[in-house]
């Protein structure tokens, strides 16, 4: 693999590449320098007088020379790391260059051509090493899991990994990101509706979405590996010291408040998703034809960008479930300590707030694509609101399958039970949870239901799922004669009962 020669590989590579980036352009003692000579010498042939004109000349410059220094030094990384077939792996030096161009530059070209080079990067020297890992046996891959972690790059900082001279210009030269950082990233991405502004070029937006994509898909990659080696061997140890973990467990953040602002970011976003349609063309107004064609450019990229940043942010909610789950069964087997600390699981905060935030309760559903995780959540928020039976019998007792959704919808088969559970949430909230729920169900059943014979289908899960459907709606207009069927309440009828027509 050659990101075994990352840290042994040619240091002349790295310095050669590194010194396009050391020019007066990114220099700013150079940089003042060549302002003053540019400045007396036009003095001088009094060729320029007004000083808006030599500072907006200046400007230009600055910006001319920072978007073609920064485009030669992503080609030359390309050229050297991607194009040979045995290049050695870019050093982390490089890496943090590279991420800084995506974190901090305005131009278009620049963000795009950063954020497309480190995915590639990524693929071509962590994805096969991930690859590896899942292939190979269990001892040699856990073997090989301590070498990846090793030799992978972090664009995160935590504790004293930031010396106190680099933390004064954190933001501007570091290349790295902070924990409060990428929750001020997190929390700024809710705002993208109100900053996607149609009369003023704002990349911002766009920027903040790409860098929060590649960081989440860093996270995941992080996690992966590390939660596999977790569940195949119980090494905790390697779990703890995942990058996710690391962000969660930090003092410098509010944990279920970035719980929180994930549910929020996901609303805004689906939101402002489905309204993209409108007009994003510039102002008539002094809008030059580079002007024109950026703006055409972020508004076909913007539909997209936000559609991904949503499905990042669940990838985000479904590993910090997973984590509350692996280290959930690590307490019961006593593997943690108190260093580990306590947390809420993210499942009960979730359903804390959509409980209690009836605005975000239609939004989020909306919103997220999950199966399992919807389904999941779903029969969770519902079994909160189902009454509990005051008698138990030994054999009752120790059944669970009111813990399914098929045990949720025998629920409603009861007049009593179907009025107690409306009259804690509407009728309506009631009818979306329930389609939801249904197309969660179907989409999880085996493909085989379908070609099922007809002496199975008594035992056909689908038919029992639809059956126990359509009860449930029928219980609730018996419950409230002046429930109406919602339109989505509807479609989820009429599939359950194509469904029953197909299986008779």
């Amino acid at each position: 693999m050659g990101t075994k020669r990352r840290r042994g590989g040619d240091g002349g590579i790295e310095e050669n590449t590194m010194a396009i980036l050391d020019t007066n352009c990114f220099s700013k003692s150079t940089q003042h320098i060549a302002d003053d000579s540019a400045y007396h010498l036009c003095v001088r042939l009094n060729l320029i007088t007004h000083i808006g004109l030599i500072s907006f000349l200046r400007a230009l410059r600055f910006v001319y020379c920072v978007l073609f220094v920064g485009l030669s030094f992503l080609e030359a990384v390309r050229s050297v790391f991607l194009v040979p077939e045995n290049a050695s792996a870019p050093t982390n030096k490089m890496y943090k260059a590279i991420f800084q161009i995506l974190r901090v530059e305005k131009s278009l070209d620049l963000i795009m051509s950063s954020y497309q080079l480190l995915l590639e990067l990524d693929k071509v020297y962590i994805v096969c090493l991930l690859n590896y890992f899942v292939i190979k046996l269990y001892v040699t891959a856990i073997n090989y899991l301590k070498f990846l972690v090793m030799q992978a790059w972090s664009p995160f900082t935590f504790g004293t990994d930031v010396t106190p001279s680099e933390k004064q210009d954190h933001d501007k030269i570091s290349g790295s990101m902070d924990v409060t950082e990428f929750h001020l990233l997190l929390e700024g991405l809710s705002k993208v509706p109100d900053e996607a502004n149609t009369d003023i070029l704002n990349l911002e937006p766009l920027r903040n979405m790409l860098l929060f994509q590649y960081l989440v898909y860093l996270l995941k990659g992080d996690f992966v590996p590390r939660n596999l080696a977790f569940t195949e061997s119980s090494d905790w140890i390697t779990l703890r010291e995942s990058l996710l973990n690391m962000i969660l467990v930090s003092r410098k953040i509010s944990y279920k408040g970035l719980v929180k602002d994930c549910l929020s970011m996901m609303c805004e976003l689906s939101q402002f998703s489905r309204d993209c349609s409108h007009d994003m063309r510039p102002a008539e107004s002094g809008s030059t034809e580079i002007t024109e064609k950026c703006y055409t450019a972020v508004a076909l990229a913007l539909p997209e960008v936000v559609k991904r940043t949503c499905a990042a942010v669940q990838k985000l909610l479904l590993m910090i479930i997973e984590l509350d789950s692996s280290k959930k069964a690590a307490d019961l087997e006593g593997w943690t300590t108190r260093a580990d600390g306590t947390r809420t699981p993210a499942i009960e905060i979730i359903l804390d707030e959509v409980s209690y935030d009836k605005n975000i309760l239609f939004p989020f559903f909306q919103a997220l694509d999950k199966p399992k995780l919807k389904l999941d959540l779903i029969v969770q928020y519902l079994k909160k609101y189902i009454p509990k039976t005051s008698v138990r019998t030994r054999r009752s007792s120790g059944s669970t399958n009111d813990e399914s959704f098929g045990g949720v919808l025998n629920c409603f088969s009861n007049g009593n039970s179907t009025k107690s559970i409306i009259k804690k949430i509407s009728s309506e909230v009631t009818q979306l949870l329930l389609a939801h729920a249904f197309q969660q169900a179907y989409i999880m059943l085996p493909s085989q239901h379908s070609t099922e014979s007809k002496e199975d289908t008594a035992e056909n899960p689908l038919t029992s799922i639809c059956n126990d459907m359509i009860s449930a709606f029928t219980c609730l207009k018996k419950a409230d004669k002046d429930t109406e069927i919602l339109p989505f309440g509807k479609e989820a009828l009429f599939t359950a009962a194509i469904m029953l027509s197909r299986n008779s």
